[in-house]
């Protein structure tokens, strides 16, 4: 037995080839109870900073990032220990087999710790959202998104980075330099979602609106549903999903309709010329006792102007900041109260008769 062990394959001994796969497989068997071990260790540290951290939700998203990079790390570890073969070594465009080999472990363990990052960012991002949902204030919420996505970004920057450098063994500095200008070219010819992303920065901190509300911008009415790196996604009165370019919702006049103290809204009678002055009055006296109700906080109704074809009865009132259906159930008893108003009072609407005469 001891003569089999000690043979050498491949330039290694049978018994180096046992111990390594001996160390993969214990470590693939156990990865499970491994990786909730370190995420349990990992969890102290993160409990010492937020108390109300729920540890069951914290090992569930991480340990199997934890147990796959720990599973590449350890077989990388191990098989670096053991001599490649040369009668594999051979070419292949420049490169040989164990530098590929090498290359393609190290890209494997960059993914698998990239990875881990960014459960970790999804871990805080859904602690900091429970924390913004306790509040009234909608704009912390998608700010949580909005930072959670940018973080995201930079982390796969910094592991492209990362493959580059250490599985291809660039000098990343050198290369950002030689690239300066292609840089600048590429910038150029992204300014435009450069400058996006720069307006979600301004609209974040600015806060001209936020998630929920209810906008007007470009002739596009709706609820602002999400806030990207690059558009603002908007639901408009139609229900159809519109995604507006943030430089637009920054550079464009915005008006914010949920941010109005009061809604408005307008009623305008054209009285036949033959109604009587004394009418009129009545007719006026009678709408600000229709105008004079809860909901409503202040009005005004005058003659506003006369015309050659009717006099003109304008009202203008001010409810109090609803919602929209409750604000057309208003509008609509106003009106009906408007109506029942000219019926009793028997007056005439400009136009409702027409004399026709035929002359020789």
């Amino acid at each position: 037995m001891n003569d089999f062990l000690n043979q050498v394959w491949g330039n290694n001994p049978v018994k180096h080839y046992f111990i390594v796969v001996a160390i993969i497989l214990f470590v693939w068997l156990l990865k499970k109870f491994i990786s909730r071990y370190l995420a349990a260790l990992l969890f102290k540290i993160v409990h010492k900073i937020w108390k109300n951290v729920d540890k069951a939700s914290f090992v569930n998203l991480i340990f199997q990032p934890i147990g796959l990079f720990l599973l590449i790390l350890v077989s990388i570890v191990s098989l670096h220990k053991l001599y490649f073969p040369p009668d594999l070594n051979i070419d292949l465009y420049g490169y040989s087999t164990r530098q590929i080999i090498h290359c393609i472990g190290n890209i494997v363990l960059i993914i698998s710790f990239i990875w881990l990052l960014l459960r970790i960012i999804d871990f805080v991002a859904m602690i900091l959202k429970r924390k913004a949902e306790k509040t009234s204030d909608l704009s912390d919420d998608q700010l949580v998104v909005f930072f959670r996505d940018f973080f995201k970004v930079i982390i796969v920057i910094m592991g492209i980075m990362m493959v580059l450098n250490f599985a291809f063994k660039l000098n990343v500095g050198s290369l950002i330099t030689g690239l300066s200008i292609v840089g600048a070219a590429i910038a150029l010819a992204l300014r435009e979602s450069l400058e996006n992303l720069i307006a979600s920065f301004v609209i974040f901190f600015d806060k001209p609106f936020t998630t929920g509300d209810l906008v007007k911008v470009n002739n596009v009415t709706g609820t602002v549903e999400k806030i990207g790196m690059r558009s603002t996604r908007i639901r408009s009165d139609y229900k159809t999903y519109v995604s507006v370019p943030n430089k637009q919702m920054v550079d464009s006049v915005l008006d914010n309709l949920s941010l109005r103290t009061q809604r408005r809204g307008d009623i305008r009678l054209e009285l036949s010329l033959q109604t009587s002055h004394i009418d009129v009055l009545n007719i006026i006296n009678a709408l600000k006792k229709i105008l004079t109700r809860d909901k409503i906080i202040n009005f005004n109704v005058l003659v506003s102007e006369i015309t050659g074809q009717a006099i003109v009865i304008s009202a203008d009132y001010y409810s109090i900041n609803f919602s929209l259906a409750e604000f057309n159930e208003l509008k609509e008893a106003v009106n009906l109260d408007s109506l029942k108003l000219l019926e009793t009072s028997k007056v005439e609407i400009a136009g409702s008769n027409m004399d026709v005469r035929v002359k020789n």
